[in-house]
């Protein structure tokens, strides 16, 4: 028999420097985390809009001598698993120990950071050798492990690298994990750092990145316009505590939601250019595992990364599923406020999901004015939070560069006992 998954807590590394309540109420009132971001890069310095997290310590997270074996989408993925497994009651202080606690996590890029940070000491600065952890620091499941050894979790320690679509789909897979009997506890959720040098300029290559100057970064991103320019590249990372029902109602956690579904489809057709097709049937399959039909869904937290290409596609998926249904769906583009963190995203705005339907709070596509005609037939949450719409059914769509897509279902039941 399959299991029912409970949220019972969430995290993450906030832009903003905060808490992730604070995030959130940020992000209810419209506030951006875009600011402008410049280097001292040789030969030609780095100058655009971006998302970063510059108030982040990690040394206050954890001590000197751990975050100086992590690379910095670790230290990130890191503190943000910290602060969900505290939120779920779990203390951090002790290791579980647990065979049927496990990990699941994301990243698009890995320690991109710790291999940069080698080619310039070889190749600029003359010297002959790598630190001796290089390696470790690189490699793509450094965070997962880190978290794993760290809270003693001695189930599955996976890691997903699917582009955007990274964090969404560890999350989805976890859940299946629960679902299935194979895990009892599951931290999951996602990392990236993809501000360096050289992922910006091949990001720059793609001609894919909004411009912006120094005075109005903060509005540079924008979903679904008529006038978008482009994405946003942040760093950041989030994680959720997932659980079997029945353990977490036995231990008297604070059931946050339930994570009902889960559809992962490929498009097979383009690494760069999405399809219609696989996305719909993306969708389609996150309503059947979670049993429900398309006009029960109020809200969805979109992909929408702001590009000519994407933003479309993804409309032209939510008309096809939807139908009727669709022009009274609830639609926001969190990404116009937090940047595209890459790996991470599916992660954030999944965090941003349960947030919502928890606190009945909607967030705004923030920074656009007029809907792009091609990007119209939905109910598009402009310009201020929707507040007491009863919104207790969502979904979370993550649609990534080599075609993978993964779309989250995400319940609240009012009439259950939720802390």
């Amino acid at each position: 028999m399959k299991r029912r998954v409970a949220i019972t807590g969430v995290g993450l590394v906030s832009p903003f420097g905060g808490s992730t309540e604070d995030f959130f109420a940020r992000l209810l009132a419209g506030e951006s985390c875009i600011r402008h971001y410049t280097t001292d890069d040789k030969p030609r310095a780095l100058s655009m809009p971006a998302v970063r997290c510059d108030r982040f310590d990690p040394d206050a997270v954890m001590t000197k001598a751990l975050s100086g074996t992590m690379d910095r989408f670790t230290q990130l993925g890191f503190a943000a698993a910290l602060e969900a497994w505290r939120h779920a009651g779990f203390a951090p202080d002790e290791r579980s120990e647990k065979t049927d606690y496990g990990v699941a996590w994301g990243t698009a890029l890995g320690g991109t950071l710790a291999y940069e940070r080698g080619y310039r000491d070889l190749w600029q600065n003359g010297r002959g050798r790598v630190p001796a952890l290089s390696v470790v620091l690189g490699m793509n499941n450094a965070a997962s492990a880190h978290i794993a050894i760290q809270f003693g979790l001695g189930n599955s320690c996976l890691s997903y690298t699917v582009a955007c679509a990274s964090a969404a789909a560890a999350i989805g897979e976890a859940y299946r994990r629960i679902r299935d009997g194979g895990a009892t506890v599951m931290l999951a959720g996602g990392s990236d750092a993809p501000l360096c040098y050289a992922v910006v300029r091949a990001w720059e290559a793609l001609r894919v990145l909004a411009p912006g100057d120094a005075t109005d970064s903060a509005h540079a991103c924008r979903p679904f316009g008529a006038d978008r320019t482009g994405l946003v590249l942040g760093e950041g990372a989030a994680a959720l505590v997932l659980e079997d029902w029945q353990h977490a109602v036995n231990r008297g956690a604070p059931i946050l939601a339930e994570l009902a579904g889960y559809g992962a489809t490929s498009d097979h057709s383009h690494l760069v250019r999405p399809e219609v097709g696989g996305q719909i049937r993306a969708l389609e399959l996150a309503l059947a595992d979670a049993s429900l039909r398309p006009e029960q869904i109020d809200y969805i937290n979109a992909h929408g990364t702001a590009t000519r290409e994407g933003d479309p596609t993804e409309i032209d998926a939510l008309r096809q599923v939807f139908g009727g249904h669709a022009s009274h769906l609830a639609v926001s583009g969190t990404k116009s406020m937090h940047g595209h963190m890459l790996g991470a995203s599916g992660a954030i705005e999944a965090v941003i999901t349960v947030l919502a339907l928890r606190q009945d709070a909607l967030p705004p596509t923030a920074n656009v004015e007029a809907i792009d005609p091609a990007c119209s037939g939905v109910d598009h949450i402009l310009g201020s939070a929707r507040r007491g719409t009863g919104a207790r059914i969502a979904l979370s769509n993550s649609f990534a560069f080599g075609g993978s897509n993964a779309v989250l279902a995400i319940r609240t039941d009012r009439n259950e006992a939720m802390a």
